[in-house]
């Protein structure tokens, strides 16, 4: 019966979780370049403590109220209407954000009114449509210097930190565009900057359409990075170093590109940002904190988040789609915590035996790799050992094993060296003939042609008056034939070996015409025989030697006076 009072009591001291503020009504209305939205609460809304920020690529208008719920009946996802391509709530026990996708760039202005809140989207006006230039809104200062690394370090001081600045690439120039900033006549300046061998080669500042304009040139191989700290525009143009392979130097960025304009926006909202964009799970630490203004068009996302990372002295490690973020101090200092702890583990933990037979290596070479001298006894430097400062190991020559005492985590190290080392070596066959050979070779070949004709009495070919004179003989009768043809390259023998021939004749029906033909031909060839085969196998990377020769006994004398045996 004591048990429901206590329940009672207990529901009644626990805190009430609910938020204090709600948001119940959103009303959307629009006209030619203007779209409102109208938003009702439950309480007043301080526009002051409202976070916004913005993103250029897609366009993008993001509202955080903080302490403020969604009221039940609301519908998270609104329709698009004018200059609005859609609208979506969200929220979690510390804020309600309110997310407007624009269909193109706009310019939007908050008034609060009570329990009511006024939001106002227009069109991003034309530099033509741009009111008049505030005197007091002007640049009051330019630097150029060299980076340590050859990169281009140019910064513009703003009129503002509110100023709006659109950094962008046409071809192979960097233009920076501030509307609504004049520029001192002391400032304008078309300045050579080759000198400090850096990517870019000159930059010349001017006046633009009621505004200012910065023109970089660069030259050869560069990638840039633009980005607002304050009142300060920084453009970094870093020089990039073509690789053997068609890689370029320096970090290859690939994420997909987007714009980002901040303006004095929290660390952990442009994470945020990121985290909806890229669809990863990004963890930020405690110790994160802190406003950044940043202007980024056309970069991609890691690059962005790498930026952001630099400028506010962070790390991140990534597994898988989670990214923790931290200062680089508390990463650091996590990692060397944990290398600690591992330590104290392996101090603490438990020894295991195990023993390993090898097949192919000599135990005894393991020694030196376990840290144990040639007498077995350890030695004092073991700091290249395989061992712990805990282990043991016993080599048995005679077994040719291996017993080894220590952690889990060494064992299972040396398993997988001896998986590697304790292979059957290659091994190579070498084989070798030694013959005597009779280097007598020779082929002649050979071809004897006549021709004869006899016509109306005469005869010609090889009666030929011409023949003879030509060959220093006697010239024939006319009408008669010579014996011998007219071209004789008969082959000639060898060692006495007369060549074969074979002769064939063609006439025609009457004999009247004759071609002779006689071919000859001789081949000799020396003979050899094997005097020996030897062949000899190896390992890999040992010398092998092959001898032949004859023993030829013979007697010598000794110092005792009989006689014995030797062999050379």
């Amino acid at each position: 019966m004591l048990r429901l009072p206590l329940l009672i009591v207990l529901a009644i001291a626990l805190p009430c979780t609910a938020l204090d503020n709600r948001l119940e009504a959103v009303r959307i209305q629009h006209d030619a370049s203007t779209t409102v939205l109208d938003l009702r609460f439950t309480q007043a809304v301080d526009a002051g403590r409202i976070g916004e920020f913005s993103t250029l690529a897609p366009p993008r208008l993001v509202l955080d109220f903080p302490q403020v719920e969604l009221a039940d009946g609301v519908d998270k996802r609104l329709p698009a209407s004018g200059i609005l391509s859609r609208a979506v709530l969200a929220g979690d026990q510390q804020r309600l954000r309110l997310q407007l996708d624009l269909k193109q760039a706009a310019t939007h202005l908050l008034q609060a009114d009570g329990r009511n809140l006024h939001i106002e989207l227009r069109e991003l006006r034309t530099p033509n449509d741009a009111p008049a230039t505030n005197p007091q809104q002007a640049v009051s200062g330019i630097d150029f210097r060299r980076g340590p690394t050859g990169e281009a370090k140019l910064s513009l001081e703003l009129p503002s930190a509110q100023s709006t600045v659109n950094v962008r690439q046409l071809g192979q120039q960097i233009v920076a565009d501030i509307p609504d900033a004049q520029l001192p006549a002391s400032l304008q300046r078309r300045l050579d900057v080759g000198d400090f061998a850096t990517p870019v080669a000159r930059y010349s500042v001017m006046r633009h359409e009621g505004g200012t304009r910065l023109v970089i040139e660069p030259q050869g191989l560069w990638r840039y990075n633009a980005y607002q700290a304050g009142r300060r525009l920084l453009i970094d143009v870093i020089p990039v170093t073509p690789s053997p392979h068609g890689i370029t130097g320096g970090r290859d960025y690939r994420g997909e590109k987007l714009s980002l304009n901040f303006q004095n926006i929290e660390v952990r909202a442009a994470l945020q940002v990121l985290a909806d964009f890229t669809g990863l799970n990004i963890i930020a630490s405690d110790a994160v904190g802190g406003q950044l203004s940043l202007r980024l068009k056309d970069v991609p996302w890691d690059q962005a988040l790498d930026i952001i990372m630099q400028a506010r002295g962070l790390d991140m490690r990534r597994n898988g789609d989670i990214v923790w973020v931290a200062p680089r101090e508390e990463m650091l200092a996590r990692e060397r915590q944990a290398l600690e702890q591992k330590a104290m583990i392996a101090e603490l933990e438990p020894l295991q035996a195990e023993v390993f037979q090898l097949n192919y290596q000599r135990a005894d070479a393991f020694r030196r790799v376990f840290g144990i001298g040639d007498d077995g006894t350890v030695l004092a430097e073991r700091r290249n050992a395989l061992l712990s400062r805990r282990g043991s190991a016993v080599v048995d020559v005679r077994t040719n094993q291996l017993f080894v005492t220590d952690t889990m985590a060494v064992l299972a190290n040396i398993r997988k060296l001896l998986e590697r080392v304790d292979i059957a070596a290659r091994q190579v066959l070498i084989e070798a003939r030694i013959v005597e050979a009779d280097d007598s070779f020779g082929r002649n070949l050979g071809i004897k042609l006549g021709l004869s004709a006899k016509t109306n009495g005469a005869a010609i070919g090889n009666s030929y008056a011409g023949v003879g004179e030509l060959s220093g003989q006697t010239p024939p009768a006319p009408g008669t034939y010579l014996k011998e043809p007219a071209v004789n390259l008969q082959a000639q023998a060898i060692d006495g070996v007369a060549p074969g021939s074979f002769a064939f004749t063609l006439f025609n029906a009457a004999a009247r015409r004759f071609l002779n033909v006689e071919l000859s031909a001789l081949e000799t060839e020396g003979r050899g025989k094997i005097v020996s085969s030897p062949r000899v196998i190896t390992a890999d990377q040992q010398a092998a030697l092959i001898e032949q020769g004859e023993e030829i006994p013979y007697q010598q004398s000794t110092s005792s006076g009989a006689t014995a045996t030797a062999f050379n």
